[in-house]
């Protein structure tokens, strides 16, 4: 069994912890380890993070999109800024999943950089990038779940 949802937010502080809760919500109701889902939040809180100071443009929105495909759950966050830096190091006009960048190599490229860093410290895979001819970032980062033992997804399996 898998599940997904997308969710529209406005470029605002306040929707970083909207996103995180529902993140939450949803792993706590499919029976997602909690110590696996805080990671996943708090990775996904930086993500969100950036996309509202970073993520300017025309648009005054992102899109966060969750997916749990058996045991993988997979965030993808996007949004319409100017995206990573081309130059020292990066790749011009990344586009995931082909074209998949270590988080390091753009955390050295953007002033602060450490939500990228903590991004990476906490998924097992995670990959930055542009969108294709549009610009704007997209992060997208993978966890391996761990259960509870009355996880709801494990007994529709």
């Amino acid at each position: 069994m898998s599940i997904w949802w997308s969710l529209q937010l406005r470029r605002e502080a306040a929707s970083v912890p909207l996103a995180r809760r529902l993140l939450l919500g949803a792993m706590d109701t499919a029976g997602v380890d909690g110590d696996i889902s805080h990671e996943l939040s708090v990775a996904l809180s930086e993500a969100c993070a950036n996309a509202v100071q970073h993520g300017g443009g025309l648009s005054e929105v992102y899109r966060v999109t969750a997916s749990i495909h058996g045991d993988m759950c997979r965030i993808e966050v996007t949004d319409c800024g100017p995206g990573f830096p081309q130059g020292a190091g990066a790749a011009p006009a990344l586009s995931p999943p082909a074209a998949a960048r270590p988080a390091g190599e753009f955390a050295e490229l953007l002033p602060g950089g450490r939500g990228l860093l903590l991004i990476e410290a906490l998924a097992d895979r995670v990959r930055f990038g542009n969108q294709p001819g549009s610009g704007g970032a997209v992060v997208t980062f993978d966890k391996i779940l761990k259960w509870r033992e009355d996880a709801a997804l494990l007994r529709a399996s």
